[in-house]
């Protein structure tokens, strides 16, 4: 900047101000009683512009930072030396212990094995000889649901820099007439099995990610599986009681139709 008289002060921009100033015309410096504040006053301009003040403080980029509580150069240099180097190593993983993982993947395999025995469920109901095409549906849609949710887990997996590992499934039942019950009941009380145990599954998953404090595993869990275990426990839970009240004749045949229409109106 020039100026044809030497002004000695500091520009804050929270100061500045101006309007079709000259810079290089002359000056004319006046100081404040407080000892802060200077202005630089230009003339008025010839061809009948205004002329323009300058306010500046004169401590404005003098002052030192003080009471610094965070200084990220210095410490991310830790972090820096834990960012793996090698291809194989995961660069997001932070803060995921090899116990949460292990877990993770031992839910998956659970999910997986119950939406298999939900399909061999389907596959009975469906049968021509057996024709509750309602039941069909609700655990071809069971099995669609828990396979998702052993997705969900395998994409979670991957996000916190974990490696999925699938483990086998054992075989399921193919036949599920009981003598007493009838199949419908049967096949019910077995879901309704499942469900608790998968939800204690996922209590147990929810304890360990508790203990060693991953508050964000924590949150899934709460968010994408433990309410709707406990809607579905509900669910069975009334299914079950529908069949025990109409026995094994006629009343499962109308319950199949009830159970056919909800889903169709879902």
């Amino acid at each position: 900047m020039l100026l044809t008289k030497s002004c000695s002060f500091s520009v804050s921009s929270s100061f500045l101000r101006r309007e079709n100033v000259g810079l290089s015309r002359p000056c004319s410096s006046l100081k404040y009683s407080n000892g802060l504040i200077h202005a630089v006053k230009y003339p008025q301009r010839k061809d009948g512009g205004v002329g323009g003040v300058v306010l500046a403080s004169k401590e404005a980029n003098n002052r030192p930072v003080l009471d610094v509580v965070f200084e990220p150069f210095e410490e991310v240099k830790k972090d820096l030396l834990l960012v793996p180097t090698v291809p194989q190593a995961s660069l997001a993983r932070h803060k995921y212990t090899g116990q949460c993982e292990t877990a993770i993947n031992e839910q998956i395999n659970v999910e997986y094995s119950v939406s298999y025995v939900y399909h061999a469920m389907y596959a009975y109901f469906d049968r021509d000889n057996v024709a509750l095409k309602g039941c069909a549906k609700f655990f071809k849609d069971s099995s669609v649901e828990e396979r998702q949710h052993a997705e969900k887990l395998m994409e979670y997996q991957n996000k916190r820099g974990g490696k999925v590992q699938l483990q086998s499934i054992l075989l399921p039942l193919s036949e599920f007439d009981h003598a007493e019950k009838g199949d419908a009941l049967y096949a019910m009380e077995l879901a309704l099995s499942l469900e608790k145990l998968n939800n204690e599954k996922l209590l147990n998953l929810h304890k360990m990610a508790n203990e060693v404090n991953d508050v964000h595993l924590l949150d899934f869990i709460e968010s994408e599986f433990l309410t709707e275990q406990v809607e579905s426990i509900e669910k069975l839970s009334q299914y079950v009681s529908q069949l025990r009240r109409v026995g094994t004749g006629h009343g499962v045949w109308h319950f199949d139709q009830m159970l056919s229409h909800d889903l169709l109106a879902a």
